[in-house]
């Protein structure tokens, strides 16, 4: 009688020492991202924030920087805008007069655009040259902020202040 009894024993599948079993995991390719240019030598990007809505397409080139048809100098008169949407140019180490960039902003409010271009233009920079995205997603330049404003609900007087309670 010659039966194998380490099948029975020990199971089909491996187990560790604790009796739970092994689940192997599959292995993750790497994702390699390439240079998208249209015929025109622009990258195309997309910045979203708040109710704003950004479409950047950027080129090298001799430092036009227009936004809606306007200057940005003109369009983001605050300087604290300016600094928000020009922080991937400084973190790469790059002059904004090397670049042309064409942005056509709409929704929301001048801080949710600037906010947006900076996503926008950190989108732009990784399709033009995909070495950047290491740098520009540890400074959370690729990051999207999603906070929206919540919603009034109805029988309260904002979206969670309530109306004053009267006992009686």
């Amino acid at each position: 009688m010659d039966v194998d009894l380490t099948k029975h024993l020990k199971g089909d599948t491996p187990s560790t020492s604790t009796g739970q079993k092994k689940v192997e995991q599959p292995v993750q390719a790497k994702v390699v991202y390439e240079r998208v240019v249209d015929a025109k030598g622009r990258s195309y990007a997309t910045g979203k924030r708040k109710r704003s809505v950004v479409r950047v397409w950027l080129s090298e080139g001799k430092g036009a920087f227009t936004i809606n048809g306007r200057d940005a100098a003109h369009y983001f008169k605050r300087r604290a805008h300016q600094i928000v949407f020009s922080g991937p140019f400084q973190v790469l180490s790059r002059a904004i007069e090397k670049f042309d960039v064409r942005v056509t902003a709409c929704g929301g409010g001048v801080t949710g655009q600037a906010e947006a271009l900076r996503l926008g233009l950190a989108r732009a920079f990784v399709s033009l040259d995909p070495s950047t995205r290491s740098v520009l997603k540890s400074e959370g330049f690729l990051r999207r902020d999603n906070r929206v404003v919540e919603r009034k609900k109805f029988g309260q007087k904002k979206a969670r202040k309530r109306f004053q309670f009267s006992k009686r």
